[in-house]
């Protein structure tokens, strides 16, 4: 991994095929064609803005724009998935909070054609890893839908616990949607998640 000095957000990440850099707008073409491709796919699991609310990035640009100034914020790490070099999906650092708390969540999407694939579960066991060891938080948590059983298998996979469970938690494909509650902290992988994640599934 290599980093850029203050910008936390600013690094490379590799694990085998699977591989993580900065989401850029150069990745626009890449973006628009695997979320047209996969919009069936994805659809039932997207964040949605709540009537009357008209504050979210409308554009692929505009989405860039707005996650960089929070990750130089270090509210935020906005990360592309790629898959031998190619672009494939998204893992994004959120709510980032330091002092007494240090903890954030993350989400994740993947290109369709590479689920199953330990593909996100190495994406997502990098970028905990990073969180961890090289930024010095102490949780991560992450938030799913009951129904999506696919992003639930990645939280079972990579040993996730359940915390609990959030009714009304996200504005998700249109409605206020309850979500189940998944958290990891230092303490339960201290020579951490990618390698217990290669140990426990080859």
């Amino acid at each position: 991994m290599a980093g850029s000095g203050g910008r936390p957000w600013d690094v490379e990440l590799r694990a085998g095929k699977v591989g993580l850099r900065p989401l850029s707008v150069r990745d626009a073409r890449a973006w628009n064609e695997v979320r047209a491709r996969n919009a069936e796919w994805l659809h039932p699991w997207e964040a949605t803005v709540p009537p009357g609310d008209s504050s979210a990035p409308r554009t692929f640009r505009g989405l860039v724009r707005d996650l960089r100034r929070q990750a130089r914020e270090h509210r935020a790490l906005p990360f592309a998935v790629t898959v031998d070099g190619v672009f494939a999906g998204q893992v994004t650092v959120t709510n980032i909070v330091g002092g007494s708390a240090r903890w954030a969540q993350i989400g994740y999407w993947i290109d369709q054609r590479h689920a199953g694939q330990n593909v996100i579960p190495t994406a997502v066991a990098l970028v905990v890893d990073y969180c961890f060891f090289d930024l010095h938080m102490h949780r991560i948590e992450v938030a799913i839908r009951p129904e999506n059983i696919a992003s639930l298998r990645v939280v079972e996979k990579l040993g996730f616990t359940e915390v609990g469970y959030a009714k009304g938690y996200l504005h998700i494909d249109g409605a206020w949607r309850d979500h189940r509650l998944f958290a990891l902290t230092t303490e339960e992988c201290p020579d951490g998640l990618l390698r217990r994640l290669r140990a426990t599934h080859p």
